[in-house]
């Protein structure tokens, strides 16, 4: 699907790791792996803001036998950086972005990059910048977030903005919430979900005055749908609700499901926070099909029923959004993924949507599409 409107906003080249909160920490190099996947909301002066993960890692992180990692570490005084170092037989390194270690009974991995957040200002319509908040970023600041925070959503809530981040560390894997009142200041309130449930979005409203919120719990052991289902056994999108958005409650009824009938969305999870819709509730999310190391990344999109979102009322098997390779072709000397796009954010903008992507985990995407895509035929 091609759209008038769709291009990369920030790309690592717009990154000034100079005000990066690792700078002067670390006795290595280090550059932008990726400026990326972005959540996206409507500021007060109509500008959008884009929280933006910035993935910054180490130019060499194999030196001297030994694979290193970043790591912030509580000093008491604020926390710093460090390095930790792990003899190089005992990793498998062919991923860029991360190392497994050998060993144990179960898979144990680190990263090759630290992430932190930095909100982006956009013009109205997503595609210039207007200011990088350097003096607003997210950085670690707890144990729990040590190697990094990685992929914001925001959602807005009445008069109150949410945002769920993920959280990485050795104790968990955690879904954090931060909130703000005007997008830009944001304050840290709790861990919400534990561990390797990632890709939390919460809905643009109330049902039945309670907040309700997708989920995507991982694991390594997945039971099998009776042959013939229509319904593919595997990661899906699960469903909560809350009276206050910081204690959460698992809805009884499944949400989102991988069909059968496709690879192309063998494995999925959320996307954008679903927004009301007249009709219901609009989810975007991705499905990903197996390929290579990582697998082919596409957008799609479901409609959700206004007072059960566990009612998909409308969906279709033809991506929404794909990778475009012409859009990373000027940065091809930093491109290390392909076939990956994953979108974050959505603005509801008259008879548009403004759409935020990650593509190629390197760079931030502004897609602008018509809300008639969206309409049956």
């Amino acid at each position: 699907m091609t759209y008038h409107t769709d291009r990369l906003v920030i790309t690592p080249h717009d990154v000034d790791l100079a005000r990066s909160p690792l700078a002067g920490q670390l006795d290595a190099e280090t550059y932008v792996l990726g400026a990326f996947n972005p959540g996206l909301t409507r500021l007060a002066n109509g500008n959008l803001l884009a929280m933006v993960r910035i993935a910054q890692a180490l130019r060499h992180p194999i030196r001297d036998g030994k694979v290193r990692a970043i790591r912030w570490t509580d000093d008491g005084a604020g926390g710093r950086y460090v390095l930790d170092a792990w003899p190089l037989e005992q990793a498998d390194t062919s991923d860029p972005r991360k190392f497994m270690l050998h060993g144990a009974n179960w898979r144990v991995m680190a990263l090759t990059s630290l992430s932190w957040l930095l909100p982006v200002e956009l013009s109205p319509d997503g595609l210039d910048v207007v200011t990088m908040h350097y003096d607003r970023v997210i950085a670690p600041g707890f144990d729990f977030q040590c190697y990094g925070i990685e992929d914001a959503r925001i959602s807005r809530v009445g008069d109150r903005y949410l945002m769920t981040t993920c959280s990485v560390s050795p104790e968990r894997h955690s879904t954090t919430l931060y909130s703000s009142e005007n997008a830009l200041d944001w304050t840290f309130e709790a861990i919400i979900l534990d561990h390797q449930n990632k890709d939390m979005l919460i809905f643009e409203g109330l049902i039945d005055g309670l907040y309700w919120a997708q989920t995507r719990p991982l694991g390594d052991l997945y039971f099998a749908y009776p042959p013939g289902s229509e319904w593919r056994a595997g990661p899906s999108i699960n469903l909560a609700h809350s009276p206050d958005a910081l204690f959460w409650k698992p809805w009884h009824k499944p949400g989102i499901r991988p069909h059968a009938s496709t690879l192309a969305t063998v494995r999925i999870g959320g996307g954008t926070p679903p927004i009301l819709t007249e009709e219901g509730w609009l989810s975007l999310w991705h499905g990903v099909e197996p390929h290579e190391l990582v697998g082919i990344y596409r957008t799609y999109w479901s409609l959700l029923d206004k007072d059960d979102p566990s009612k998909v009322l409308r969906t279709e098997h033809r991506p929404l959004l794909e990778a475009n390779a012409e859009l990373t072709r000027p940065l091809e000397d930093l491109v290390y993924l392909r076939d990956v796009v994953f979108t974050t954010g959505i603005v509801d903008d008259g008879d548009r949507y403004i759409v935020a992507s990650g593509e190629a985990d390197l760079a931030c995407r502004i897609t602008h599409i018509p809300k008639t895509r969206f309409q049956p035929g």
